[in-house]
């Protein structure tokens, strides 16, 4: 495992290495970017080695970090590892806060071939600078960079160079870096090598230069509004390996910032005031009369009920309009069951044609097709070729052109 501290051009290893299973001591400064790989090599002599002395060890491996005794990481660190064939890093900015507390992390490897893990302990003792924090902070959004990509040594210290080039200060710092997930965007299509994009902030001694200003322009922020890319004149001096959002960065100075203080209550001492011993509710329980609770459970809707059954009784049978409506009623219904009646023994004469019927082929005067021997009681309502006794059949025509019956 290695742990640097990122200055511009230069790459210092503050991690003292000790012997397996021993604790792991890394010395970062408050308010500087600390970053610490999870190398798989160190801890692949901690397993097992492959059956066959020939074939390369490349077990899957995958790390657990957090603070011992916490299931989690503390706030201000972070952790990432894309796959279980890459090395893990651990990153961050402490702040003053954590200056003399030494914060113990584990971490804990698990090899998903063999399903063993090994377990290590990282102390990470925060120490303060008095040139910390820088007093100009500026925070660049890189939409072409991955934050795993970003934290790699020589890509943090090209991009270090290249403000340095612009900003011209005398200490330029790497303070923070976030991946944009964590600001709430979203993870890009796997097309066209799109990557998730990563905030770089770093701090200077020296106020912004020209170059940084222009993006505060009117012009500029008019075509931030449009959603165009605004004109920097110093753009071309990241544009070949760094692509940068300038409508996102963010210029901070602050010595003019107000510091907001916020009265908080005190928290005591986490244990509850005494307020007596417990006295549980006596064995021997008092009866309870339920016949309230019937009585207004069954009895009052059940008397509501009846009271309106009576007046609709007498409203119906007792009254003059609804004696009225009960006869319309019984005698609409005995209406419709003497037409029921009726239909059944009907006796319906079938219709004879007024006008006689000409046959379509010869021209001939065909006689009605409805003698009276019909029996119309079992006459269909739609009366169709096939169900007529004595139909008179029309002459249809032969292939060859004979007629026949």
């Amino acid at each position: 495992m290695a742990s640097v501290g990122i200055f511009v051009g230069l790459v210092v290893v503050v991690t003292i290495l000790s012997k397996s299973h021993a604790d792991r001591n890394v010395y970062p400064s408050a308010g500087v970017l600390f970053v610490h790989v999870l190398e798989r090599e160190y801890f692949k002599g901690e397993f097992p080695p492959y059956p066959k002395a020939g074939d390369s060890s490349n077990d899957p491996i995958t790390f657990n970090t957090n603070l011992k005794g916490y299931p989690d990481r503390p706030g201000w660190l972070r952790y990432i590892q894309r796959t279980s064939h890459s090395d893990g890093v651990l990153y961050g900015s402490p702040t003053a806060e954590h200056v003399g507390k030494p914060t113990i992390i584990e971490i804990t490897a698990y090899n998903k071939r063999t399903f063993e893990t090994a377990r290590h302990n990282l102390v990470i003792n925060i120490m303060s600078t008095e040139e910390f924090p820088l007093p100009y902070q500026a925070e660049f959004y890189i939409k072409n960079m991955n934050v795993e990509e970003m934290l790699a040594s020589e890509v943090l210290g090209d991009f270090l160079g290249a403000v340095k080039n612009v900003w011209q200060p005398e200490r330029l710092n790497a303070i923070n870096i976030t991946s944009a997930l964590d600001r709430g965007g979203r993870v890009p299509l796997p097309i066209n090598d799109l990557k998730e994009g990563v905030y770089v902030m770093v701090g200077a001694d020296v106020p912004f230069s020209s170059c940084l200003r222009e993006v505060e322009t009117p012009q500029n922020q008019l075509r931030c509004s449009q959603e165009m890319e605004p004109v920097i004149s110093c753009d071309k001096k990241f544009r070949a390996q760094f692509n940068i959002d300038w409508c996102k960065i963010s210029l901070v100075d602050i010595t003019k910032v107000v510091p907001v203080h916020r009265n908080r209550p005190d928290p005591g001492m986490g244990v509850l005031p005494d307020i007596g011993e417990y006295n549980p509710p006596s064995e021997s329980l008092k009866s309870r009369d339920y016949l309230a609770d019937f009585l207004i459970t069954l009895a009052v809707p059940s008397a509501v009920a009846l009271v309106l059954f009576i007046i609709l009784g007498y409203s119906m049978c007792c009254r003059r309009e609804g004696v009225i409506q009960l006869v319309h009623h019984s005698s609409i219904q005995k209406s419709s069951k003497e037409l029921r009646s009726m239909s059944k023994s009907r006796e319906i004469s079938w219709p004879l044609s007024t006008l006689p019927v000409f046959h379509p082929v010869s021209g001939e005067v065909v006689p009605p097709i409805h003698p009276d021997n019909y029996e119309t009681t079992s006459m269909p309502l739609m009366q169709t070729q096939t169900n007529l006794q004595n139909q008179i059949q029309i002459p249809q025509q032969q292939i060859s052109g004979k007629w026949y019956s």
